[in-house]
């Protein structure tokens, strides 16, 4: 009761403290009334401020007495006092003079640059809207229905995959897109995705490590950009800005959850159908009762703004996170289909600090840590099963602590001449830790446990870099020239587990060491041999263990010159040295021609490259894989092996990348649009192979697989970004649509003398294509009243073709989902939304063979395999 007497008091004088506070917005707009994005609105006086969106609107909470700031790089400030009792303040900005301290926009180190002028494609998204205007709780379920050519998918049945999702840009690999922090590098995943539909044989970045309750925006660069900002950047950048709002309180609650009810008719006794469900908290395939809804998802974050000296400020976001599993019909060999399960919790500051007018300090970064639990695959009878321990069978469990931090600090200065300097060192580590639950070392028998730590593997980086620029209005009508130098270290490792999780043991309970004379126990129903390890996942043994490092250094230039005022030129280059494999020098072109005051035209060529990661390089492990409800024993080879070579497989190299785009963009009345096509071709793809015999190795292995520059691609692709809004007395109306159109051709497989069936054949072509899909719509519409705020979305997802396992052709028809979501003020701070993601419960296309890559109904396309889900939020502002 004291407690709760406590809470409540805490709660009334926080809400006391800001009662002062109300809401303005409004559309800022330049002289042709044409609405104007990224346009900075602070509170004089403090650093509490916003930016405008695509439309040129914003939304700021601020005592009633305040006076607005609106400033914007070519425009002249304007300072306005809020009128009393006035919410609504539309201004309009003037031509001005450059102010050199304004937004840089990733793409442009220019800072006098918005989202519709540059030469390049950049989405601007406003995280905070989207995120309280649909149920995801996850920064790559935002982006997948926001961003022309982003994709992503839960996996299921994917080892690793299933706990980091896999995602990318325009069907590129997730190692082909740059994830940057401020525009800082942001370190990549230490896994690398093995099985599952998107992204085999890439690590990526785990943009869900970044809570959404600390950004304020995210920046996508949809181009080549390895010229500017190095490797990794051919599909383009991700620039995720830290929000630096402070002396406000906001955050959310919110609940949702699946409905079980999957779309299909299934025979009588599917695994995860009524009277046939999985148990998800007992171990050993117990059956549950039947539930309505399943994947309960719990989210509570909170953000929080300190003001420092002047205008300095020290930004807090914390966010906790605790989502049930999902079980979705499936086969006998696969009961646990469905998305895991995670619990974690996110911690990321943001924050600066001014030491004199032309010098400050800035520092942020975060730290992440999940517990995951998903599914194996199923050991129902055979050797597998020692039945004095699990009667029925088993469905392994592969739990994961994931483990994310990071930190950056730099100084900036700008010199009395105007060159401005920022030196700054980014550290960031990722560690994955597997413990296998609910299942045996069969060779163990009786004696064996049902729980293995079996080891895992984590990935550090860490970036030191200077960058210099300046400004200079004088040259012509103005160009900006920028300079800079990275050195930067990454160290991949693999640690091993407990013996129990890798070995297999002799009838006396002794590792095996010489199978000559030692022997496994066998079956007493088949008489064979039980294999060794965890099932569901084995542990890395000692022989897997790496602790690999290596270095690289690059230097770049980078300048953009407005030759008039209406015609733009970029050129920039990058020099880089790697340890382990040597140098590459790539170039970038771009050009903007305004046509007229209203319309763009805006093109690039730039030649892109990728190292190969020291993942990709070093990773090993064997493990089971089930095809078609079989297992077998496959050795995944380190691309550095003597077993590699023997197979023919060359030493891993860089992929190299030519891009081409050409785009417009237009304002007409109230519409703001963009079109931008595009052509990347890329050599020497790095991919997972098929599986060769190796059944000859005397390793206790049926197949290997390995890392090779494999393939060459060409993608030929539209972007498309149409946005529509109204400010009325009271209300707005916005409508968006996005699209992407893509085609993605395999022009040359690198199989050399091998088969190229088992080399990389029709199964592994039809996944990397796959990744690429035709195309993906999405229609937005959004009416926001002082009572209330509505929200509604229609998405198309097209076909996508994968091979089976028996080398057939499953076929998913293009589908439509419907989101919509209703906000409403229950007080002048704070509201609850109500809404639902694909309320028509739509599936893609059942397939009925039991030989999909998940092992359930469907396999992780489109909008994914979890169905309807609903549900509510609280959210504040204080």
């Amino acid at each position: 009761m004291k407690k709760q007497l406590l809470l409540t008091m805490a709660i009334a004088f926080s809400m006391l403290a800001y009662a002062q506070k109300t809401t303005i917005s409004g559309t800022v707009t330049d002289t042709n009334n044409q609405p104007l994005p990224t346009i900075t609105v602070l509170e004089k006086g403090t650093t509490n401020g916003v930016v405008t969106d695509f439309d040129g609107y914003y939304s700021i909470s601020v005592p009633h007495t305040a006076t607005l700031v609106f400033s914007a790089m070519g425009y002249e400030s304007q300072e306005l006092t809020i009128p009393k009792g006035q919410t609504v303040l539309n201004v309009t900005l003037l031509d001005g003079t450059v102010q050199l301290d304004e937004i840089q926009l990733v793409g442009s180190r220019s800072p006098k640059r918005t989202a519709t002028d540059t030469p390049v494609a950049v989405d601007i998204i406003d995280v905070a809207d989207m995120s309280t205007q649909a149920g995801s709780i996850e920064i790559n379920n935002i982006l997948q229905y926001v961003a022309p050519s982003f994709n992503a998918n839960k996996q299921s049945g994917s080892d690793g995959a299933d706990h980091i999702d896999p995602a990318s840009l325009r069907g590129l690999g997730p190692d082909q897109t740059l994830v940057l922090i401020n525009g800082k590098r942001r370190h990549s995943s230490s896994l690398i995705n093995v099985f599952g539909t998107r992204g085999r044989g890439n690590s990526g970045t785990d943009l869900n490590t970044i809570p959404a309750s600390a950004i304020k925006r995210i920046e996508i660069l949809r181009d080549g950009a390895a010229a500017q900002y190095g490797s990794d950047a051919i599909a383009g950048v991700i620039n995720i800005v830290l929000k630096d709002n402070v002396e406000e309180v906001s955050g959310l609650i919110s609940y949702g959850a699946y409905s079980t009810n999957a779309e299909g008719t299934f025979p009588l006794g599917t695994p995860n159908t009524d009277g046939n469900r999985l148990h998800t908290s007992k171990d050993g395939n117990a059956l549950a009762e039947d539930q309505n809804f399943d994947g309960g998802s719990l989210k509570l974050g909170v953000n929080y703004g300190l003001k420092l000296k002047e205008e300095g400020f020290a930004n807090f976001s914390l966010e906790y996170l605790d989502k049930n599993k999902t079980l979705r019909p499936s086969y006998d060999f696969r009961r646990g289909f469905g998305e895991a399960a995670l619990n974690g919790i996110n911690l990321f500051v943001n924050s600066k600090f001014p030491l004199n007018s032309s010098m400050d300090i800035y520092a942020f970064g975060g730290y992440n840590h999940r517990n995951t639990d998903a599914y194996a695959f199923t050991r129902n009878d055979g050797e597998r099963v020692v039945t004095a321990i699990f009667p029925n069978g088993f469905t392994p469990r592969i739990t994961s602590k994931v483990t994310d931090y990071s930190a950056s600090v730099g100084l900036r200065k700008e010199t009395e001449s105007g060159w401005k300097m920022d030196l700054n060192n980014t550290l960031g580590r990722n560690r994955m830790h597997y413990t296998i639950k609910g299942t045996l070392n069969a060779s163990l028998d009786t004696n064996s446990p049902t729980t293995f730590d079996a080891g895992g593997h984590s990935l550090l980086q860490n970036t030191t870099g200077i960058d210099v620029s300046k400004y200079m209005k004088d040259v012509l009508v103005g160009f900006n020239l920028a300079m800079g130098a990275e050195y930067r270290i990454e160290k991949y490792q693999i640690f091993a587990g407990e013996a129990g999780s890798y070995a297999t043991f002799d009838t006396n309970g002794n590792i095996i060491t010489n199978p000559a004379v030692q022997l496994a126990p066998t079956d007493p129903i088949s008489g064979n041999a039980r294999p060794g390890a965890s099932q569901g996942f084995p542990g890395f043994s000692p022989a897997n263990e790496i602790d690999e490092t290596r270095s690289n250094f690059s230097i770049y230039v980078d300048g953009e010159l407005d030759v008039t005022e209406r015609f733009l030129i970029v050129a920039a280059a990058r020099f880089e040295n790697y340890s382990d494999f040597g140098n590459t020098l790539n170039g970038k072109l771009a050009a903007r021609i305004k046509t007229s005051n209203n319309f763009n035209l805006r093109a690039s060529v730039s030649s892109g490259f990728r190292a190969p990661s020291l993942v990709q390089i070093y990773y090993n492990l064997r493990f089971t894989d089930f095809q078609g409800g079989l297992a077998s024993e496959t050795l995944l080879a380190a691309n550095n092996t003597a077993i590699t070579k023997a197979f023919g497989i060359g030493e891993l190299k860089e992929e190299t990348a030519l891009n081409g785009a050409l785009g417009i963009t237009w304002n007409i009345g109230n519409i703001t649009a963009t079109v931008d096509s595009y052509y990347i071709a890329i050599k020497d793809r790095i991919v997972l192979t098929g599986n060769f015999d190796a059944s000859s190795l005397n390793l206790n292995v049926n197949e290997a697989q390995f890392f090779a520059n494999g393939v060459d691609t060409h993608t030929l692709g539209v972007d498309m970004v149409f946005s529509w809004q109204k400010q009325f007395d009271n209300y707005r109306l916005s409508a968006n649509f996005i699209g992407n159109i893509n085609s993605m051709k395999i022009k040359e497989i690198h199989n050399k003398n091998l088969n190229k069936e088992t080399f990389f054949g029709q199964r592994e072509r039809a996944f990397l294509l796959a990744s690429a899909p035709d195309h993906k719509f999405a229609f937005h519409m959004n009416m926001k009243h002082d009572r209330f705020g509505i929200t509604a979305a229609i998405n198309q997802f097209s076909k996508v073709k994968l091979i089976d396992f028996a080398n057939n052709i499953d076929y998913y028809s293009p589908r439509t989902t419907i989101d919509a979501n209703l906000e409403i003020p229950i007080q002048k701070n704070m509201s609850i939304s109500l809404g639902g993601n694909n309320l028509l419960n739509t599936y893609p296309t059942a397939q009925t063979d039991g030989e999909t890559e998940s092992g359930g109904y469907w396999d992780a396309v489109q909008m994914g395999f979890a169905g309807a889900f609903y549900y509510g939020r609280l959210q504040f502002k204080f």
